[in-house]
């Protein structure tokens, strides 16, 4: 999904919603790409994308392992 770069909804956020839709199409296996990959992929900042995937953080859709990477966060168990 190209990105709306002149659009009311911020470069991080489009690009967190685009990247937890291919997470959830399968698109995205089981480690995320870096920062950098990302950057150039989306055509944005470092420091977009980095934010973008501390929005997945946030949301619970990745893990960020230090030193090892982020990693697509495995499903919620139904233990209700």
């Amino acid at each position: 999904m190209p990105i709306d770069l002149d659009g009311p909804t911020p470069l991080y956020l489009q690009i967190a919603d685009d990247l937890q839709r291919r997470i959830a199409a399968g698109e995205i296996g089981r480690r995320l790409p870096g920062v950098r990959v990302i950057a150039e992929t989306y055509g944005v900042a470092h420091a977009t994308a980095n934010r973008s995937v501390q929005e997945l953080v946030a949301r619970g859709a990745v893990i960020t392992v230090p030193g090892r990477g982020t990693f697509v966060a495995p499903p919620p168990t139904a233990d209700a």
